[in-house]
């Protein structure tokens, strides 16, 4: 091989094609293209993938808990392409100058492992998760027929059965997918197609005005779903909500009926389960009994909240979740099992998933193979390809078991509580209200503006507060945390706490480095 350092670790460890020509007596040629033997550089890959994973355990995993490290080295987009070398080229770069890349990625990218992280509903680094990432992206499997996915087809039966126990019902099905949007949007397909089952061949023609019911706190995929599908986001009806974030039973039921006077058909009703921004949790018992008197599908958006299940303590949040008929629910927000980690659970078990989804590709889904082909999930599914997320969960359950799980949720929980109880000492910080889960929602109220009366111009005032706060947060890379205007309310904080290597010192932390960075405001 040539001394050129650039040619040492050609691309793909690409072999020089005069070098094969060579080496090999009787090398066959097709359209100018050498086939005889493989044409990459084992070796040089194999070395290439040694240094990267150390990279990674050094500048990654090794300084997920190091609060002296940035969260984020921002730069602006214009900024950071210069210091990118973002453009593809049509020879390949030599494996040291990838590994420069590999470093600039690693160092210009938000560490969401940082203990303070808290700017989303998922943060920190589950060391079992991490490997069972790392296993999957090694192995590349896609979970459709037990003949290429054994293991992870198997492994995706046993998570989805026990986390059907923890809805309390006694049987399901259920299937993993790209996100709580997606189980949402599977959710109000597969009611759609119980309420109308013809409609998977006939389609829209000839249907009803179709109509379903959800929270205004719900997630903004509803709408997404809803549009999607072909429903119509005006066909979307918004439930009023209590001062909490809950959905009100009563106008739930009222907006029922009115549907029902103008001649549309209702057809499903979701709840939410941890609204996004407040963390509200809606009454499920009540909404059940609705939908029963209604004949209506509930499902239950508890992507957020679900985990509270696993928490003996706080269960009852989710209090009446076993009379749903799907739920959605993802672990990798509080469980931490790595994005992305979504299932859909469905309470009916005669095969509703599969008879709605299914294309019966004889491809792929042959009836004659020589095993029990109800092992071929993938026909429920309306990926083809489908990555076995349940591995990162089943992993990361293996090893902390279902009290170390809950042990997770309570602490976060209880970290959440002492951050309330913090803010209600500190002057110039305003809770927006008592939280129930681990959305803490607040104001920081700068000197300027504490003796001035709350009026428009105060609001007015308080509204360019937060923003202004994370621009200097984020330049910073001390913290990272969400902002927003709610339902009327100017932008406000909301912190989230899930990682359980976050310590009540930064929750101090966050609440001394706000007033840092906003008391001459």
């Amino acid at each position: 091989m040539s001394s050129d350092p650039d040619r040492e670790c050609p691309v793909d460890g690409g072999i020089d094609q005069q070098e094969m020509v060579s080496s090999k007596k009787s090398a066959v040629l097709v359209d100018g293209v050498i086939l005889n033997g493989p044409t990459t550089d084992a070796k040089a890959g194999e070395k290439f993938v040694e240094e990267a994973c150390r990279l990674i355990m050094e500048e990654v995993v090794l300084k997920a808990t190091d609060v002296n490290e940035k969260v984020c080295e921002w730069r602006s987009p214009e900024q950071l392409k210069q210091l990118l070398d973002l453009e593809m080229r049509d020879t390949g770069e030599p494996h040291h100058r990838l590994l420069e890349l590999c470093q600039d990625v690693i160092r210009y990218s938000v560490k969401t492992n940082h203990p303070r992280f808290f700017n989303q509903l998922y943060a920190g680094l589950d060391y079992y998760s991490l490997v069972a990432r790392f296993m999957i992206e090694a192995l590349n499997p896609s979970v459709y027929t037990y003949e290429v996915s054994p293991v992870f087809l198997l492994v995706e039966e046993a998570v989805l059965k026990k986390m059907i126990e923890f809805i309390g019902w006694k049987e399901g099905d259920g299937i993993f997918n790209p996100g709580g949007s997606v189980s949402n949007m599977y959710a109000m397909n597969l009611a759609r197609y119980k309420y109308c089952p013809d409609i998977k061949e006939k389609g829209l023609s000839g249907l009803p005005r179709l109509i379903l019911f959800t929270s205004a706190e719900c997630h903004y995929s509803m709408k997404k779903a809803a549009s999607f599908l072909g429903i119509g986001t005006d066909n979307v009806c918004f439930v009023e909500t209590d001062g909490r974030g809950k959905m009100i039973p009563d106008e739930l039921e009222r907006q029922i009926w009115q549907a029902r006077k103008e001649g549309a058909a209702p057809f499903l009703v979701c709840a939410t389960s941890g609204t996004t921004v407040l963390g509200a949790f809606d009454p499920l018992d009540e909404i059940a009994d609705i939908c029963e008197r209604h004949g209506l599908w509930l499902h239950v958006d508890a992507s957020w909240g679900g985990s509270a299940l696993l928490s003996r303590k706080h269960r009852k949040l989710l209090h009446g979740v076993h009379r749903a008929d799907s739920v959605a629910w993802n672990p990798h927000k509080m469980l931490m099992a790595g994005i992305q980690c979504c299932a859909l659970l469905v309470k009916d078990k005669s095969d509703l998933l599969k008879k709605c989804y299914s294309a019966k590709a004889s491809y792929l889904f042959q009836q004659d193979k020589f095993y029990d082909v109800s092992y071929d999930t993938g026909d429920k599914s309306i990926q083809c390809s489908r990555r076995p997320d349940a591995f990162k969960f089943w992993m990361t359950w293996k090893a902390l078991g279902t009290s170390g799980l809950e042990e997770r949720v309570n602490r976060a929980l209880a970290l959440s509580r002492y951050l309330v109880e913090e803010i209600k000492k500190r002057e110039g910080f305003k809770l927006l209200l008592e939280p129930e889960y681990a959305n803490i929602c607040f104001w920081y109220i700068p000197p300027s503006l504490r003796e001035m009366e709350e009026g428009p111009e105060f609001w007015a005032k308080l509204n360019l507060v937060a923003p202004a706060i994370k621009e200097r947060m984020m330049k910073k890379g001390s913290l990272m945390l969400s902002y927003q205007p709610h339902r009327g309310k100017v932008n406000f904080f909301r912190q989230v706490v899930i990682s359980p290597q976050v310590s009540r010192e930064d929750m101090d932390f966050l609440l001394d480095e706000i007033d840092l960075l906003g008391r001459d405001m």
